[in-house]
């Protein structure tokens, strides 16, 4: 176990089944199952593979605020993947979904060598990133 990783992140969603529809089909193509479902809301695991098991859970939102990313609060969440290929493969299921990609798989030098990602929204505006980015450590 090393300490700073992150253990769970929850977010708050304007509709709970919608959501809930759209992180099971994003968090599943990556590896991630669900691991909690009731009236409360939502968990899914990621696969224990990657390291230490991270759990997003979703809860309905007590308020209407709209989600801007560029108020105080999160900006965006960056899940990595294991190669181009699910990065890819990521973004056809975005496409078949209807999501709102805002920028389709690309490399990004600017960021690193080698970074490939696929940007996009969940239902609520909550900016996502899928990345690939070799670790070269």
């Amino acid at each position: 176990m090393s300490s700073g990783k992150i253990h769970h992140l929850d977010l708050n969603v304007s509709d709970l089944k919608r959501s809930a529809a759209f992180y099971e089909l994003v968090l599943g193509q990556m590896g991630f199952r669900r691991v909690r479902l009731d009236a409360d809301g939502y968990d899914w695991q990621a696969p224990r593979s990657a390291g230490d098991a991270l759990t997003i859970g979703i809860y309905q939102a007590r308020g209407q605020t709209v989600h801007d990313r560029y108020s105080p609060g999160i900006h965006h969440l960056a899940f990595r993947a294991q190669s181009r290929a699910e990065v890819d493969g990521l973004y056809a299921v975005l496409l078949k979904t209807g999501a709102w990609v805002l920028d389709p798989p690309a490399e990004y030098p600017q960021y690193d060598q080698d970074y490939y990602a696929v940007f996009f929204l969940d239902p609520d505006g909550i900016k996502l990133e899928f990345v690939y980015s070799p670790d070269r450590r």
